[in-house]
């Protein structure tokens, strides 16, 4: 039996197009000669479909949309697609009004229904905000073969994995009393850096104690500031991996299944023998290569599906600038990207001389717009307000108030996207200027510590990515790179006159932000009582910030996003 892997990237609402993606990758397994086709979690709805699924016109119109895809395949493949169907109980019983489902097409019809059993409620994820727990776990057939069915989360309740039961219940270990001779799960988990390996293992994991192949097909593309990565996989029942789809990009792939065997075969491309010699991985691997595939796919996305073609930014001449340059001329083509420089009277010329040359090697276009005359301006409207005072943080702020408004300008007359270029670990401790370089439609690295901007910059000099590298080898100029970073708002200004160096600061806030440590465990890891003391209360304070934010495109355990909900007024607690 051939079973086919449907990766696609879906539109969250657009129940159109993402049938007819479900029905493109139906036809191809149809020609295949494929007798199941496995689609990812709410696939025809798009994930996470969020609080559309309080509107009931759109829930209407998706059930009306699944009947109609099931008359539209065709009529001998069986086809599990992923959407939210309704809790016929719900009122009776006091349930929620939907579930997350995996229903079977087949025929013209609607054969069966499979409901998601364990509903995940952390970081970004709120569904039991939406939907009904499955309380059974249930399989089908295709002759005599028991295909078991689980939905994202139903796998990641793996004890021996984990080394403790998140949830009560185990599906997978139900559909091993049910006898199924095979489980399959549709799923849409976010990317985050390594996670994919991660997934893999604990699949394995589940594969190895239940005996049981596994067929696992993931979401692929960015939606707001969550990006999927794709790396859909099959797995034997010896938890040996006999596919690996691709990460990042959308995919198809067709796995077999030997029913004399009991198993999940290799294919032409990965036979038995080399599974054994040469296992399985993912591409592109861990670190720099794979953070930049899921960034320049999240800017990708979110300019295609919030409906932008081009994009603007502030090009300052420093480090983080560049490297959001470089990854919206990968992303929508340099021909796309607009930078502008806004050079002030404290701007360094070499500063400006970097803009320029990062833009040539770049190919993008680039307009120059000095802010002097404009500082004054302001200037003369505030000196009666203003005086007997003494230069400050509000002078340099309006300084990037201005660059912002000039941003927003471009954006509004020429319908680009804004982006913001601020990187995480300014995020964190507020070294940022609200309604100045925090303006923008996406923040693009607000979830990369500084020392990961400068190793993505360095890893692109390398040649790791698709750019295209000038004459002289080096897309980010090394002057960028081997200044001191600053944000040029007063005479020789540098950020670690009031930050400490990069290195030590990105270390403090892994430690607070990703693994939860206290003070007293973060100083005795070897760092200085007081910089951390400070460190913290930054973070604390700039939470008004961060809650005014652009969407940020998520590349860790731990975000300013969807998942992070700290509280604004709060007092100290580390």
């Amino acid at each position: 039996m051939k079973i086919a892997i449907a990766q696609i990237n879906p539109t969250v609402g657009n129940l159109t197009g993402n049938s007819n993606l479900i029905l493109e990758a139906a036809q191809k397994a149809a020609s295949a000669g494929a007798n199941l086709l496995i689609t990812p979690e709410l696939c025809l709805l798009g994930y996470p479909p969020r609080d559309l699924l309080s509107v009931p016109s759109f829930i209407a119109a998706a059930g009306e949309k699944l009947h109609q895809l099931a008359q539209d395949l065709p009529p001998d493949l069986a086809t599990i697609v992923g959407t939210a169907t309704p809790n016929t109980n719900a009122v009776k019983q006091g349930g929620k009004a939907l579930f997350n489902s995996g229903v079977l097409l087949e025929g013209g019809k609607v054969k069966q229904i499979f409901h998601k059993r364990l509903l995940p409620t952390y970081d970004v994820f709120d569904e039991d905000r939406y939907f009904e727990p499955g309380e059974t776990s249930g399989y089908f057939n295709i002759g005599e073969l028991k295909i078991g069915v689980t939905i994202c989360e139903d796998l990641w309740n793996n004890e021996e994995f984990w080394g403790k039961r998140s949830y009560a219940g185990d599906p997978i270990a139900d559909l091993v009393k049910l006898g199924v001779d095979l489980v399959v799960n549709l799923s849409a988990s976010p990317y985050c850096a390594s996670k994919r390996q991660v997934r893999s293992a604990m699949l394995q994991n589940s594969a190895q104690r239940c005996a049981l192949p596994i067929v696992y097909a993931n979401q692929v593309g960015g939606n707001d500031d969550i990006i999927f990565d794709g790396s859909s996989f099959a797995i034997n029942r010896n938890a040996q991996l006999i596919r690996v789809l691709a990460s990042f990009k959308t995919d198809f792939a067709i796995v077999k299944y030997d029913e004399t065997k009991g198993d999940l075969m290799g294919d032409s491309l990965h036979n038995e023998s080399a599974i054994q010699d040469a296992p399985l991985s993912f591409d592109p691997p861990e670190g720099d290569a794979e953070i930049w595939e899921a960034l320049v796919l999240g800017v990708q996305d979110y300019v295609r599906k919030c409906g932008f073609y081009r994009v603007v930014l502030g090009l300052s001449g420093g480090i983080d600038s560049a490297l959001v340059a470089a990854i919206a001329s990968c992303a929508i083509g340099p021909q796309n990207v607009l930078g502008v420089l806004m050079p002030s009277p404290y701007s360094s010329d070499h500063s400006v001389n970097d803009a320029l040359e990062l833009a040539k090697n770049l190919g993008i276009a680039i307009e120059m717009l000095p802010i002097g005359d404009l500082m004054k301006g302001f200037d003369r409207a505030l000196a009666d307000l203003f005086i007997d005072t003494t230069f400050g943080i509000a002078e340099e702020n309006l300084q990037s108030r201005i660059r912002g408004n000039l941003l927003m300008a471009i954006s509004n007359k020429f319908g680009h996207l804004l982006l913001s270029t601020g990187n995480k670990s300014e995020m964190a401790v507020g070294y940022c200027t609200l309604y100045g370089d925090m303006n923008g439609g996406l923040s693009v690295i607000s979830d990369v510590p500084k020392t990961r901007v400068y190793s993505l910059c360095n890893w692109l000099n390398s040649g790791g990515s698709a750019l295209k590298l000038p004459a002289n080898g080096e897309i980010i100029p090394r002057n960028i790179i081997s200044k001191a970073p600053s944000a040029e708002l007063k005479p020789g200004q540098i950020d670690q006159d009031s930050l400490p160096p990069y290195d030590i600061l990105d270390d403090i806030l892994r430690r607070l932000i990703e693994e939860h440590e206290s003070i007293a465990q973060i100083v005795a890891a070897g760092h200085d009582e007081a910089v951390v003391k400070r460190t913290v209360q930054l973070v604390m304070r700039a939470e008004f910030k961060r809650r005014q934010a652009a969407p940020g495109l998520k590349i860790s355990d731990r975000a300013f996003g969807t998942g992070w909900r700290m509280p604004i007024a709060k007092a100290a607690f580390y």
